[in-house]
């Protein structure tokens, strides 16, 4: 066993290597584990205090606290049921591009945009994702689930994501009602909203699938401004079109009670007989869906913008609501 030091003797009393001792009445191998880790920090080797025995103590008092072996980290299983919560689109760089710049369309006689009356982007609130109540919050609509995203691309500068423009989008209920404008709903302000696109260029809206309404095939308003502040004046949009809905999903959600007529509207429909997307049967204009009744559905469509073209809008469309 090795010898046991002895303390040198101060003004201050007893030390040890320049430090009193904590407890002046006992041996310098007894001050406690404090005085002993300040022996270690100050290079002396504690096992020559008392020995191998003594410095296993000590190794164990300066031990962290948290066992060396892994613990367990809490992760998260993705859900392997489909959902109707966005979903992102592939990088505008990634995405297969349309043949050409999306199609001018009339923004129709309800779009809310001030530019015939009524003035939602005016409002505090309007720039929003879910757009299935009223601003605010207050009154919901009825009907499956749709969420949708719109990839816009610069193509004066290459087809590159257009970051930071801001879509306004707008359309009826299931029932074909445009709010702020259809009898009864005059007042509310569901299914209208703004949202500003990301690096990707893209903007997502929770929303619910439109109903189909007399004379028009089912569809979904949109406008594109330069960036959120330009919003305000519709003479401001730098594209104006609409977003057609493929025929094969909506058989059964057309068959629910909330869409009531519109299975019979459509019949009265197609694509090409549409005023609005006839011209090409929609190509430009077409979403891809995926999804289901019970889960709701996810839409997307690649928009290229071309700012070297003076916007033109198309004629009024026919139907009504």
């Amino acid at each position: 066993m090795s010898r046991i030091p002895e303390p040198t003797q101060t003004p201050d009393g007893p030390a040890y290597e320049g430090r009193l001792l904590a407890r002046p009445d006992d041996e310098v191998v007894d001050q406690g584990a404090g005085f002993d880790l300040r022996t270690l920090v100050s290079r002396r080797g504690v096992l020559g205090l008392v020995g191998v025995g003594a410095g296993t103590m000590v190794l164990a008092a300066c031990a962290p606290t948290s066992s060396a072996t892994p613990t367990a980290t809490a992760t998260t299983t993705p859900s392997t049921t489909p959902s109707a919560t966005a979903t992102p689109t592939p990088t505008a760089s990634a995405v297969t591009l349309p043949s050409a710049e999306i199609p001018d369309e009339t923004a129709g006689p309800y779009p809310g945009d001030g530019s015939n009356g009524p003035d939602v982007l005016e409002e505090s609130g309007i720039v929003r994702a879910d757009i299935r109540t009223d601003i605010g919050g207050t009154t919901a609509v009825d009907g499956v689930a749709l969420t949708f995203t719109l990839t816009v691309t610069d193509m004066a500068n290459g087809d590159v994501p257009f970051e930071n423009v801001a879509v306004y989008a707008w359309h009826c209920d299931a029932a074909g009602r445009y709010s702020m404008y259809s009898s009864g709903v005059e007042d509310n302000t569901w299914l209208r909203g703004v949202q500003v696109a990301d690096a990707n260029g893209q903007v997502t809206f929770t929303s619910i699938i439109p109903g189909c309404y007399t004379g028009r095939w089912p569809h979904i308003h949109f406008e594109v401004y330069p960036d959120v502040d330009s919003i305000t004046d519709s003479a401001n949009a730098i594209a104006t079109s609409q977003l057609a809905l493929p025929e094969d999903i909506l058989g059964g959600v057309y068959a629910l009670s909330a869409y009531d007529g519109s299975s019979q509207n459509l019949s009265q429909i197609t694509l090409d007989s549409d005023n609005v997307f006839g011209e090409d049967g929609g190509e430009l204009q077409m979403a891809t869906v995926s999804g289901d009744l019970d889960t709701g559905y996810v839409a997307s469509l690649v928009v290229r913008v071309d700012t070297t073209t003076e916007p033109s809008g198309g004629s009024a469309p026919g139907g009504r609501p």
